[in-house]
């Protein structure tokens, strides 16, 4: 089921859900791309079910359905036979899981690198990535610049005092400025960025865990494993087995 603003209101169709209706029970995977859910909700398809869909009617999809357990910030979610996906590039994701599921890791990387994507994001992921996501909070700009300074020395002191330095401003009113500013205290804003550049060196490169640990300015590797399963919910070996570069192998040429 496809999405937009039309899907929503082709809910109250009853032609459209009665012609849906006959074919429900016949494909072996039935999913949504961003608002298409709310077709698929109104059939009922949705009922006690894990689903998302585009975050801005997030809200709506569970107000108006409220027996679905909606997850406002997964890229697409698998619930049985039924996926649902966030907005129209999250169906992008989402194909390429059904690759995968139906193939395997090369096929659906293969395909990716076909269509020119820059990663194949898996549907645990956010809808936004930690830089989109502070960009978004930090609306006025005030401090775009020193992110990007912090984005580029990961491993250096990143500390309160220091990043007070870096901005020109003392301690006390820096940390009280960045909470306002970005809904977020300057530690974990640096342990978000660190976890994000982990991410993506664990897909890209064949460094052991605990040298993108210190690449990135976590120290050792424990620290890093909290940080990722406290954002992703999986520990970087975990993520890496099934995301990285690691996993592609080259399949034999016939003549």
């Amino acid at each position: 089921m496809a999405g937009g603003n039309q899907a929503i209101r082709s809910v109250a169709t009853e032609s459209l859900q009665a012609k849906l209706a006959k074919y429900l029970d016949r494909p072996r995977r039935l999913g949504s791309i961003c608002t298409g859910a709310f077709v698929l909700a109104a059939l009922g398809v949705l009922d006690r079910r894990e689903a998302t869909t585009h975050w801005a009617y997030c809200g709506q999809l569970g107000r108006e359905y409220p027996t679905i357990t909606v997850k406002p910030d997964a890229i697409f979610v698998t619930a049985g036979h039924i996926w649902t996906s966030a907005g129209v590039s999250a169906g992008i994701d989402m194909a390429l899981a059904m690759i995968e599921d139906d193939l395997d890791h090369l096929a659906a990387l293969s395909v990716a690198r076909g269509m020119v994507l820059f990663l194949k994001r898996p549907g645990g992921q956010a809808q936004f990535s930690v830089e989109l996501r502070g960009q978004m909070r930090d609306a006025r700009g005030r401090f775009g610049d020193l992110n990007d300074w912090i984005r580029t020395h990961l491993d250096a002191d990143l500390s309160v005092p220091a990043l007070a330095e870096a901005a020109k401003m003392s301690p006390r009113n820096f940390a009280r400025l960045y909470v306002r500013e970005t809904g977020e205290s300057p530690a974990r804003a640096v342990e978000k960025l660190r976890t994000e550049a982990a991410r993506r060196l664990l897909e890209s490169a064949h460094d052991p865990v605990q040298v993108v640990a210190r690449r990135v300015g976590f120290g050792d590797d424990e620290r890093m494993r909290r940080a990722f399963v406290k954002t992703y919910g999986v520990s970087p070996q975990d993520y890496r087995s099934r995301f990285g570069r690691s996993r592609l192998r080259r399949r034999p040429t016939h003549p």
